[in-house]
């Protein structure tokens, strides 16, 4: 059988072994073959499949979001009108969490800019932190 160790597909691909081992234990990465030693051997499958997980994830694709889009046929069969719904709704909440970050940087630098940063008492973020 040839192929890759799992140190091997963990430099190809810069994911950790112990993330490799995780997501094959969630059912995100195929289980490869054993050698008859027991080794994992893992194929060019594996690696395009682990390249995909790894972008989807830097891309903030969340761990049921890249299931739904390998349960689709991964990024050898699935049907772009499916894969754009899903990439739809991971845009409006990446839009959402970009609202919700901007009204906090306005929230800190108003706060920030009402402080005098002088070893006063009288401190606008600490009034900030404990009203709710």
């Amino acid at each position: 059988m040839t192929g890759w160790s799992i140190g091997e597909l963990a430099r190809r691909t810069g994911v950790h072994i112990e993330t490799i081992r995780y997501f094959e234990k969630v059912g995100l990465l195929d289980s490869p073959g054993r050698t008859a030693g027991g080794h994992r051997v893992f194929d060019g499958g594996h690696l395009r499949s682990l390249k995909f997980i790894k972008r989807a994830r830097e891309l903030g694709f969340s761990p049921r979001e890249v299931r739904a889009l390998l349960d689709l046929g991964g990024p050898e069969q699935a049907c772009c009108d499916e894969v754009r719904e899903i990439a739809i709704h991971h845009l409006d909440d990446v839009r959402r969490k970009i609202e919700d970050l901007t009204r906090l940087e306005r929230l800190l630098a108003s706060t920030v800019d009402q402080c005098s940063g002088g070893h006063a008492t009288d401190c606008a973020v600490i009034d900030m932190l404990e009203s709710s």
